[in-house]
């Protein structure tokens, strides 16, 4: 068990000591600082609903109201929620890697956004990327003490979540300043409706919800990172993704794509095909590289532990 997890679980004792220490007179030892995760809703008008979200507010947080944080967007997969971090153990990874002085201290948001790959539908029934945008950003920002400008801002994802990331971050590169993604899902091609498998009908019906019924070919370029990429100016974006050489999907073939295109334009980016499939356990692996990167990129500053500062 790692000293975060033994932390957390030692918290209510720890309480009970320090109410019996201080009635017997003996000194009181702080407990070290620990973040948190919080999660609640907000009401979108442009969706006409509440959207639930979790932020994971780093050590210190509540300690002084008047710091300001960096904030990183971290978009969830399809078949995933807003409590990715929290009920997968990535708030672990998260709270090692702050403990350990890996990364600095920065706002970690997931908003849910049920299969809607973070964009505005074909149909304009659910214009989530104008949610996100118009809604969303100046909501968590103004609540929870954010850098709201361009170099305090990132974006990550895992599978939809890191195509949404990368479209997101491609659009608006104004927005965001570093925007990386596991196993983004990157296709190449629009897929083709005639002759696919029983398999495949589950994923073409959730593709068809939101990029049309068949997938409209204009509009899945308009919105395609990949598309994207060749012509949009990303100067000053920094870029990070990694994939599985065996996704599932095949999304290892996007991915290379991707860096081919990167690398063809001369845009600095860092691109890993690693070995792996497309599942938790390859995005637990590899998730404290898009920690890392981000926070590196967000300048985000934060007391390393003494074991860090002596590496």
């Amino acid at each position: 068990m790692s000293r975060a997890r033994a932390r957390r679980a030692a918290l209510s004792l720890g309480a009970v000591l320090a109410v019996a220490a201080a009635f017997a007179g003996a000194p009181v030892v702080r407990a070290v600082e620990t973040g948190r995760a919080e999660c609640k809703s907000l009401t979108s008008k442009i969706l006409g609903q509440a959207v639930p979200y979790c932020v994971l507010l780093p050590p210190g947080y509540d300690a002084d109201a008047t710091r300001r944080y960096p904030i990183l967007y971290y978009l969830h997969g399809l078949g995933d929620n807003e409590q990715m971090f929290v009920h997968s153990g990535g708030f672990n990874i998260v709270e090692d890697l702050w403990e350990a002085g890996k990364i600095g201290r920065f706002l970690i948001v997931t908003p849910a956004a049920g299969a809607s790959f973070y964009i505005n539908s074909f149909d304009g029934r659910r214009r989530y990327e104008d949610f996100f945008l118009k809604e969303f950003m100046p909501a968590i920002e103004r609540r929870y003490r954010a850098k709201s400008a361009r170099a305090s801002r990132a974006i990550a994802g895992i599978s939809m979540g890191g195509y949404g990331a990368f479209h997101l971050a491609f659009r608006h590169p104004d927005l965001f300043c570093a925007a990386s993604a596991h196993s983004a899902a990157l296709i190449e091609k629009l897929p083709a409706v005639d002759g696919i498998g029983a398999g495949a009908l589950g994923r073409m019906r959730v593709l068809g919800n939101v990029f049309g019924s068949p997938p409209d070919r204009a509009f899945w370029d308009r919105n395609s990172p990949l598309v994207m990429t060749r012509t949009t100016n990303l100067a000053g974006l920094k870029i990070y993704f990694d994939c599985g050489d065996r996704d599932d999907y095949g999304f290892n073939t996007g991915a290379a794509e991707l860096d081919r295109i990167l690398t063809s334009r001369h845009i600095a980016h860092e691109f890993h095909l690693y070995a792996g499939g497309h599942d938790w356990p390859y995005f637990v692996e590899h998730l404290p590289a898009t920690l890392e990167f981000s926070s590196h990129a967000l300048a985000a500053e934060g007391k390393a532990s003494p074991a860090a500062t002596a590496k």
